[in-house]
C-alpha cells in the first residue's frame, strides 16, 4: 500500500496500534448510526485495527502534524469482473468534521484511483439521512445516480425484524474527473 498524502493529511496503513484513536470514533453511536455494525468496545477495537492492518483496502487518515487518526477511508475494487469500478467509504471522528478532511482525503484517494490504479469509474453509497456523507460526494463532484428504497439492512429491532434502509448511490468516471 502506497503512502499518500495532501497539505494537511497521511492517509496510509493502519496498525495494531491505532486502536485508541479508532476506538475514539467506532465508540460513538452517532459516527456508526449508518454503518454495518454496531459500537465498538475496546476490545473489538484492537481486533479491528489488527484487522485493518493487515487489509490493503483501509487508509488510516491522519493529520500531518502529529500522526493523529481521525478517520478511515475504504478503498476497494468492487468486483474484479466489473470493468475496473472501485468504491469508496468513509468515517471520520466527528471531534474533526467542518474542516473539510474526509473532502481532501477522499479526493486523493480518487487521484490515486484513477491515475495510479486506471479505475474507469468510482463508486460510493451512503444512507440518504446521512446528509454529511452525501455532502461529500457531492462536494467531489460525484453524480447521484439512484435512490435505492429499502434495499439493505444491518440490524434489527426489538422483534427481531430488519431494519431496512434506503440508499444513495453515486458515481463519477475518469473522464469526469479533475475537469
Amino acid at each position: 500500500m502506497r503512502i499518500l498524502e495532501t497539505d494537511r493529511l497521511v492517509l496510509r496503513r493502519f496498525s495494531p496500534d491505532d486502536w485508541k484513536d479508532l476506538h475514539e470514533y467506532l465508540s460513538n453511536e452517532l459516527v456508526v448510526k449508518y454503518e454495518p455494525y454496531g459500537i465498538y468496545d475496546e476490545e473489538s477495537s484492537k481486533k479491528e485495527a489488527l484487522y485493518r492492518s493487515k487489509e490493503e483496502c483501509f487508509f488510516a487518515v491522519c493529520l500531518k502534524e502529529n500522526d493523529k487518526l481521525i478517520g478511515n477511508v475504504y478503498f476497494n475494487i468492487k468486483d474484479p469482473k466489473e470493468f475496473l469500478t472501485w468504491e469508496i467509504g468513509y468515517v471520520f471522528n466527528p471531534k474533526y468534521s467542518k474542516r473539510g478532511y474526509a473532502t481532501e482525503a477522499c479526493k486523493r484517494i480518487l487521484d490515486y484511483g484513477f491515475e495510479e490504479l486506471n479505475a474507469c469509474r468510482i463508486v460510493a453509497m451512503c444512507n440518504p439521512k446521512n446528509i454529511n456523507s452525501w455532502r461529500v460526494l457531492e462536494r467531489l463532484k460525484m453524480r447521484r445516480e439512484g435512490h435505492l428504497v429499502k434495499n439493505i439492512f444491518f440490524k434489527y429491532d426489538e422483534k427481531g425484524k430488519p431494519i431496512w434502509h434506503d440508499t444513495y448511490e453515486y458515481a463519477i468516471l475518469k473522464n469526469e474527473w479533475n475537469k
